[in-house]
């Protein structure tokens, strides 16, 4: 699958999408510089449901259109730079209406099972997006809805997490 029918997935869906992310790295095409500069303290460009077609996509879904976006997002501490950019990036989602929740992997020890990112895509072993696949499969879809559960189950909200940090 490539990137534009994956986007178009964002659009037709009718209640929920959910994203599991379990890599403490990844590389995206052009981040590599706003994640440097963060690194170096200097702050973020602005990202808001105003300048970024993502967030004003996430905030229809969920605003206008009644529907649930729902990330977790599994942690190893110490944290890597990069998470720690994914984190302060995840304040602008959650202001778009994305449900956000963090969970440790030691908190439990299911979580060192949990592996493989999906909204049903997968990643390479350096986070590099390489396309996706449509899963049809009725036990391959209990598993990732199994793999969701295990992660909701122990993750807490994206705020509780920040707080616990600080």
């Amino acid at each position: 699958m490539n990137w534009e029918d994956f986007d178009a997935h964002f659009d037709r869906f009718t209640r929920t999408v959910f994203r599991l992310e379990t890599l403490q790295d990844y590389t995206a095409p052009g981040e590599a510089e706003r994640v440097e500069a963060f690194r170096c303290g200097r702050p973020r460009p602005e990202r808001s449901v105003r300048t970024s077609p993502w967030l004003a996509r996430i905030a229809v879904a969920t605003v206008t259109e009644a529907k649930r976006w729902q990330r977790v997002r599994v942690v190893e501490e110490p944290l890597t730079g990069y998470t720690r950019y994914q984190l302060a990036g995840y304040a602008e989602s959650q202001a778009a209406g994305e449900e956000i929740r963090i969970v440790r992997r030691t908190a439990a020890p299911a979580l060192a099972t949990l592996r493989r990112d999906f909204w049903l895509f997968d990643y390479s072993p350096t986070g590099e997006w390489r396309g996706g696949e449509i899963i049809t499969d009725s036990q391959a879809l209990l598993d990732l809805q199994a793999e969701r559960d295990l992660a909701l189950q122990w993750a807490v909200p994206l705020n509780e997490y920040l707080a616990q940090m600080a």
